[in-house]
């Protein structure tokens, strides 16, 4: 079983969109008597520190702003329900305050407290407890925004959905305490309004967001209810790199976006949300994703499935020898983490060259370096040029998977992917070809998680090749529409 299936909806979250319904519907009694009941009755139901709702500090912290909320909207309280509502934000507030995630687990979970201790804070900040966690909350919150927002905006979580989340934890937290006059949070602001413009330039024509590490959908009010948040600033680029983060995204042809990932694993010591996604690509079209980061699926109850999804094979990009680029120890620890590095972004002719490594497989026994070039030319080709250096004979793989809703079909030499506005035409060059697989369950490969704790069957088009790392080489030939001859893309490549 999936612990998570019973803490969030215990984070009651749904409650909150019934309060701030009742503001602007007619039937705003109604739907207050129904929030109340059920608030009320979730408190008197789960004693404190009784049951699996006090296990995650975590959990206790996205819960105070709901009985906050129902402090404030709620106005026909009785001193009894008033009072039990002031005894659950102080209880959750006086756990929070005891068990904060630090040192090794400090990460999203820490925000969330954060958010907790202010929103607990501000209720009993007559009392020295409650100004202790109000300021416990704002400076904690200082910290961990210079930590978990890399200074070009970017996760040092390694993942966007957790980013999204954070930032979404930042704004909330802010508002409140600049409306409420708490706290000036002018200077947390610079840095979130980079991670806006961050968040934007992965953005595709749909308004979508690859789903790079992990993600629970976690939202820091309610689901389709955002705070109110900064401004992205400046246009979306033709190319915009972010080298202290690891990415480079590349905007070309009919609304293509491709991101190429070039960074470190995760946040250290234990890289919980990061996947071993080193120099994996993703392409969206028209707004319709085509070559696909597969997610998350589940964190627990499913532990085979959970490795296959953190791990390299899940990603587009090459594996060796059937390992990972780094090692994974549990569900949420990483080991022997890699780096990677941005080797070269540079204007070609009619085109763009970027270039990237890592050395995740230098920790085999006969060490490799895995090297990719993504060299566009014109507004609807490029090429992927994967490169070996290092010692032994080796198994490689090379992977691209594809959203569930791309149709894949053999023609010819190439891959018809996709029908309508978003025919994309693909190929492994140099006497290799493709194998299509999908779904498959032991070892778990072909699977696309849409959502947490959904998963269903995917494409992916994979080459495998043994061989000395010197002698190895995966050229892939990608066109947006009408493919080239294979001399022509050959021809390019010569000059990689």
């Amino acid at each position: 079983m999936d612990i998570r299936q019973v803490w969030e909806t215990a984070r009651i979250q749904h409650i909150t969109i019934l309060l701030l319904a009742s503001a602007s519907r007619f039937d705003s009694e109604r739907l207050r008597a129904i929030a109340k009941d059920a608030l009320l009755g979730w408190i008197e139901k789960n004693s404190f520190l009784k049951g699996p709702h006090y296990q995650s500090a975590m959990e206790c912290g996205l819960r105070i702003p709901v009985f906050f909320y129902g402090l404030k909207i709620l106005d026909d309280l009785s001193e009894n329900e008033m009072c039990s509502l002031l005894r659950a934000v102080y209880e959750h507030g006086w756990w929070v305050s005891r068990r904060l995630s630090l040192y090794t687990s400090i990460g999203n979970h820490t925000v969330c407290e954060c958010l907790g201790l202010i929103f607990a804070g501000s209720v009993y900040r007559g009392a020295p407890e409650g100004k202790a966690w109000l300021g416990k909350g704002v400076e904690l919150l200082g910290q961990e925004l210079r930590h978990q927002v890399i200074s070009d905006g970017g996760p040092a979580e390694q993942s966007l959905a957790y980013h999204r989340f954070v930032l979404d934890l930042y704004w909330l937290a802010a508002d409140f305490l600049e409306k409420n006059g708490l706290y000036d949070c002018a200077d947390w602001k610079k840095r979130l309004d980079r991670a806006e413009s961050f968040l934007k330039a992965f953005t595709d024509l749909a308004g979508q967001v690859p789903s790079i590490g992990d993600s629970d959908d976690g939202y820091a009010i309610a689901p389709g209810i955002a705070p109110a948040r900064g401004t992205a600033k400046g246009a979306k680029e033709p190319c915009t790199s972010f080298r202290e983060s690891g990415y480079t995204v590349v905007r070309f042809g009919c609304e293509a976006v491709l991101t190429f990932d070039h960074g470190p694993l995760g946040m250290p010591p234990l890289y919980n949300h990061g996947h071993a996604d080193a120099l994996s690509i993703t392409l969206s079209v028209t707004g319709k994703p085509v070559f696909v980061d597969p997610g998350t699926y589940r964190y627990n109850g499913a532990a085979e499935f959970r490795r296959y999804f953190k791990g390299t094979r899940a990603h587009n990009t090459v594996t060796l020898d059937g390992a990972n680029q780094a090692v994974q120890e549990t569900g949420f620890i990483w080991s022997h983490p890699y780096t990677s590095q941005l080797k070269r972004n540079e204007a070609i002719a009619d085109g763009r060259l970027i270039e990237a490594c890592h050395n995740g497989y230098r920790r085999l026994k006969d060490p490799v370096e895995h090297r990719r070039i993504v060299a566009f030319f014109g507004d609807a080709h490029f090429l992927i040029l994967d490169k070996f250096s290092g010692n032994g004979i080796h198994d490689f793989e090379l992977n691209y998977h594809l959203h569930p809703d791309i149709a894949a079909k053999k023609e010819n030499d190439w891959w018809r992917l996709g029908d309508g506005n978003a025919v994309i035409f693909i190929r492994v060059l140099k006497g290799l070809e493709f194998t299509f697989a999908s779904g498959q369950e032991e070892p778990p490969f072909g699977w696309f998680s849409p959502a947490y704790g959904i998963k269903v069957k995917s494409g992916v088009l994979s080459c495998r090749k043994r061989g000395s790392p010197a002698e190895t080489t995966f050229l892939t030939a990608i066109s947006l529409g009408e493919a080239l001859s294979s001399e022509a893309y050959l021809e390019r490549a010569g000059g990689l």
